[in-house]
Order: structure tokens, then sequence, then C-alpha cells
């Protein structure tokens, strides 16, 4: 009979073998799309080792390898893995291993865009709670005032969201240009906040997300994260939960490279 840490949950296994997130991987499981060992899988299911697991009827396995892209994404591209959507990233990229971005970059922005096929470095990442930084240069349509930036810094009410951003930290860095280090990531957050103000977004360009930089990339252009680099990121997260703070305190369980 197997160990209990011999096994993982059926949304957790998906997420690590790249397949999707935990929260679509959920979606799909109630849609009856997931089996195990030919069975329709149930939410809160768990699988043990040498079981089978498909995906629309397709096996699934966790890969080894981790894959960790850095893309700089074109304006129009939208940020998913969805087939129906024709300008969806994944299929721009057309990279050979499956692979699913990191959080989302709206389709009119550009810049720095995470992809990758593992599901425990994406929770890491976007848990707002662990307020990683993401760094954003925005041209607007008007100059920039002294008043505009602290108002950027210091909060902005978003009513239509019924939320109020953190603070954060901005710099003028040209006429009409402003560099915004954000630790959350609302729905258009920057382009709220600045109509909040009276100004529009004419460029919005992210080239920073935590310790990884867009650098030389240029539109279109990906390149792997690997070494020093991966590293670093690594340790930043190290300390960073990949659950959401209600379900902090819960046995976590390993993942298993036989799996």
């Amino acid at each position: 009979m197997e160990e209990e840490h011999d096994k993982i949950r059926i949304n957790h296994f998906l997420s690590a073998a790249g397949v999707c997130s935990r929260r679509e991987a959920d979606r799909q499981i109630e849609a009856g799309n997931v089996t195990i060992d030919g069975k329709i899988a149930t939410a809160g299911e768990c699988v043990f080792p040498g079981q089978e697991v498909c995906f629309f009827g397709m096996p699934v396995e966790i890969k080894e390898e981790k894959i960790l892209l850095a893309f700089y994404k074109p304006a129009g591209i939208v940020c998913t893995a969805e087939k129906r959507e024709k300008n969806n990233v994944v299929d721009y990229i057309n990279y050979p291993t499956r692979i699913y971005p990191v959080g989302r970059l709206d389709k009119d922005s550009e810049g720095l865009l995470l992809l990758t096929n593992d599901g425990d470095i994406v929770n890491r990442m976007m848990r707002s709670g662990n307020r990683h930084e993401k760094e954003y240069i925005v041209t607007v349509n008007k100059p920039v005032t002294e008043s505009f930036c602290r108002g950027l810094a210091g909060g902005v009410p978003l009513v239509e969201l019924g939320k109020t951003t953190r603070r954060c930290k901005v710099e003028q860095v040209g006429k009409k240009q402003v560099r915004i280090i954000l630790t959350q990531g609302l729905n258009r957050q920057i382009r709220r906040m600045c109509e909040y103000f009276g100004y529009r977004v004419q460029k919005l360009v992210r080239v920073r997300i935590m310790n990884i930089r867009l650098g030389d990339l240029q539109i279109g252009q990906y390149r792997k994260i690997e070494g020093e680099e991966y590293e670093k990121l690594k340790n930043l997260l190290r300390n960073s939960p990949n659950t959401p703070a209600a379900e902090r305190g819960k046995a976590s369980k390993t993942i298993k490279k036989h799996y």
C-alpha cells in the first residue's frame, strides 16, 4: 500500500506537469476532462506513483526538467494558452515543450513575460501576498508632474474593482514617462491608476519581474532562464508560500521525481 507522502492532489499534479494552473485544473476536473487510470477524476482526488493521468485523453507526466523562459511579448498577443484565441502567446512562441504564461500582461501592453512548465514556481511568484516586484516603463499622453507621481505612489482607489492599490515606487524618467514598481497585479492596474489622475497610457512596457530583466531581448524574442539567474530567482522564492494564506498550516506534500 502506498505511503501518504507518495501521493499528490490531481490539480497539483497537472500544474506540476505544466498542463495548466491549479485553478484551471480544478475547472477541467469539474468538466470531466481529466482521468486517473481511465476513470474520471474528482476534485481533491490524489494520484499515486504508477497511475496514468490523462488530460482530454492524452497521457500526462511530470517532467523532471523545468523550463522557464523570458519572452518579450509584443502588443496584441494575449497571455493565454487557450487555442480558441488566435493570438495566444503559446502558439506565437511555438516552444517544443508544453509551457504556459506566469501571470498576465494585458493585450495592449508589451515587455517581459515569463513562461514555464513549473506550476510550483508560478504559484510562488504570483501569490499577491508574497509581494514580488514587477517594474514598468510607462509613457502617458501629457507631461508628468510631481503631484501625479506622488498620487500614483500613495495608493489609488479603483472604484470599479472595489480596491485601493498598494503604495508603490514611482520615478519620472522622461517628460511623459514614469518608472513604476508594483507588488501586486490588479486587472489593467497601471492604466486604471493613470486614468484616475486624468492621464492616458500610450505605451506600457514591463522591464523586470523580481531579478529577471528584459535586457537585450527584442520584441518577439525569448531566452531560457538558467544558471546564476535561475538560482538567484529560486533563492528569492525560497520563503515565498505557494498556497493562499487560508491553506497555510496544512500539511504540504513533496512532489517526488518518480511521478
